[in-house]
């Protein structure tokens, strides 16, 4: 596993430039680098769905297989982000079973969603992170004021949604996704 970083997911978002795409955002596991990946709007329900502890009920495809993966004694080892060349992301899921190693390539959002569901760790190539990843820097991070603190979650929704523009459009999308877990929880209580 030389030159190559534990990730963990921070969550989706929606994507400001592509109309009906997310990002999904990840973040180096003790560390300063972040990733966001332009995924579907299938693929952000999936992951989000998991990330929030939804359970349907039928399984959707990627609850499926950790049902697989046991029904055939096979372990996700972890999923790997291993290449990003014009704009596009490539994964496998590195997995052992039955005295193999099994590589199987799959699109980020899905090996995502499925490392997600199994607690699996997910890698992202050294030069991978260099190339599209950033660094979020201590200067970067909003400082709270004490004498004027306002609590996100005391903020009415539309002036959360123009926060969010403003992290997402500066791609601060680690800022954006803490306002969509809050937009998400104060539309759901409303319905």
């Amino acid at each position: 596993m030389n030159n190559m970083t534990e990730m963990r997911v921070l969550g989706v978002t929606r994507h400001q430039v592509q109309m009906g795409a997310y990002a999904l955002l990840l973040a180096q596991v003790d560390g300063p680098y972040r990733l966001a990946i332009v995924i579907g709007m299938p693929e952000a329900q999936s992951i989000a769905m998991r990330l929030e502890n939804i359970v349907t009920a039928r399984p959707h495809t990627h609850e499926l297989f950790p049902t697989i993966f046991r029904a055939f004694d096979i372990v996700l080892d972890y999923v790997h982000i291993y290449d990003y060349e014009e704009g596009v992301f490539s994964s496998i899921l590195h997995m052992t079973g039955a005295d193999r190693v099994i590589e199987v390539d799959v699109r980020v959002s899905d090996a995502v969603s499925i490392a997600l569901r199994t607690e699996s760790p997910i890698f992202v190539a050294e030069h991978v992170l260099l190339t599209a990843g950033y660094k979020v820097d201590d200067v970067d991070v909003e400082t709270p004021n004490p004498a004027h603190e306002e609590r996100l979650e005391d903020m009415p929704i539309d002036t959360l949604q123009r926060r969010l523009n403003q992290h997402v459009a500066r791609e601060e999308y680690e800022q954006a996704a803490v306002i969509q877990r809050i937009i998400s929880a104060k539309t759901e209580g409303d319905a």
